[in-house]
């Protein structure tokens, strides 16, 4: 389809302001990690990488962060082994509930941060707390869990479906077992969907701020609460612009691996995938 020349420039207009729109706060952000006053002023009069280094020296931020590694890596390694596994078995069985269980486990990234955390915190109240499980760094984990898996269940499954079960099959009428043709065939085709989803679970994990406040306990911190409880005290403005800064520097490749791997079609391609 040919666009005239006026299409064009209005769509171009319209894209530029939503860009704009997107990106100019983040843009604030890290212009303001190196403004040297304390105070929010607009245009910065001065430079300074003083905020940058309090923040990395700050054991505040330094405690959160852990703790924010912890809950990401732990939410990760769940999502990766329970989602890989509900998506093998929604992609290559037939079974009765199948649609079900895929409602079910894509639901919890569609529901409110809130709804989820009440429900979580009386849940584990329930369960967890008779038994002796009291609400800490490993509540936070299972929290972030529930909706992580959903990432990676939909990574692993597009990548599925998209590979179909032709060259499995044919894997196995020359004689490999099921392993080997997990090893050799399965593996290869998801192996950078089930990254990918890695990827996108811990960021997502990473950020979490309103299911980790009614699924942590006395003395867990993550990094998005440290932030929260300090953005309104006197002189830490600065250093939470830094963090800021900092976390959006860190996760720009990760998204960027992720987004990449998403779209890779895999070490296995076939013709006659599943649609």
């Amino acid at each position: 389809m040919t666009l005239s020349r006026r299409t064009r420039w209005i769509l171009g207009i319209i894209s530029a302001g939503v860009l704009v729109f997107i990106y100019f706060p983040l843009v604030v952000v890290v212009i303001n990690s190196f403004n040297a006053s304390k105070v929010f002023s607009w245009p910065p009069t001065s430079w300074t990488l003083e905020w940058w280094q309090k923040a990395a020296t700050n054991e505040g931020v330094r405690a959160a962060l852990v703790t924010s590694l912890k809950a990401g890596l732990g939410a990760t390694t769940i999502a990766i082994l329970l989602g890989a596994m509900i998506s093998f078995a929604v992609s290559r069985y037939r079974f009765f509930g199948r649609e079900t269980i895929s409602f079910v486990v894509i639901l919890p990234i569609a529901l409110p941060g809130i709804i989820t955390g009440i429900a979580l915190n009386s849940a584990f109240n329930t369960v967890l707390v008779p038994l002796g499980i009291t609400f800490g760094l490993f509540t936070v984990i299972l929290g972030h869990a529930t909706f992580c898996i959903v990432v990676v269940f939909n990574n692993v499954l597009a990548r599925l479906r998209r590979t179909g079960t032709n060259l499995e099959e044919a894997a196995m009428d020359l004689g490999a077992g099921p392993f080997q043709t997990f090893r050799d065939v399965t593996f290869p085709a998801v192996r950078s969907a089930l990254v990918a989803g890695a990827l996108l679970a811990f960021a997502l994990s990473f950020d979490e701020i309103v299911v980790t406040t009614f699924t942590s306990g006395p003395g867990i911190e993550t990094l998005p609460q440290w932030i929260f409880n300090n953005l309104f005290r006197p002189n830490q403005g600065p250093i939470i612009n830094a963090v800021a800064a900092a976390l959006l520097v860190a996760f720009i490749l990760p998204v960027y691996l992720a987004m990449r791997m998403s779209d890779a079609p895999g070490a296995v391609t076939q013709v006659g995938a599943e649609p």
